[in-house]
């Protein structure tokens, strides 16, 4: 693992090469007016960023263990810090394209909004 770089920014696109069936999903709570649908495909590229960043994590756990320096691990944490925000912006993308104005349309849009406005008070700092 000594040799093992993470770099700050790569390849973010995934080739698939695998056909998924629509996922579907309620909010956290369970009590969402309606299931959201997201394209399998598009889950598939989410879940495989955060596979990327947990390998990541892991690798910083590592350095610490083998007394990287600091200096070393802060940058990889920053990186870290980067790509999951990076999911947080195409989750976001994907919930306003999708869900919000699937909500709009179904006549659910205040619900949606306010479901929004409450991760957002959690996740932004």
């Amino acid at each position: 693992m000594a040799n093992e770089t993470f770099p700050l920014s790569g390849q973010d696109e995934y080739d698939l090469g695998v056909d998924f069936n629509i996922s579907h999903h309620h909010h956290g709570d369970g009590h969402s007016p309606h299931p959201h649908v997201h394209d399998a495909e598009s889950l598939q590229r989410i879940v495989n960023r955060l596979s990327r960043i947990e390998g990541h994590v892991r690798g910083i756990k590592t350095m610490v263990q083998e007394s990287r320096p600091c200096p070393d691990v802060l940058v990889q944490i920053a990186a870290v810090r980067g790509a999951l925000s990076r999911v947080a912006r195409i989750i976001l993308d994907e919930h306003l394209t999708e869900c919000i104005s699937r909500a709009a349309k179904e006549g659910n849009i205040e619900v949606e909004i306010e479901e929004l406005k409450a991760a957002l008070d959690r996740f932004l700092p």
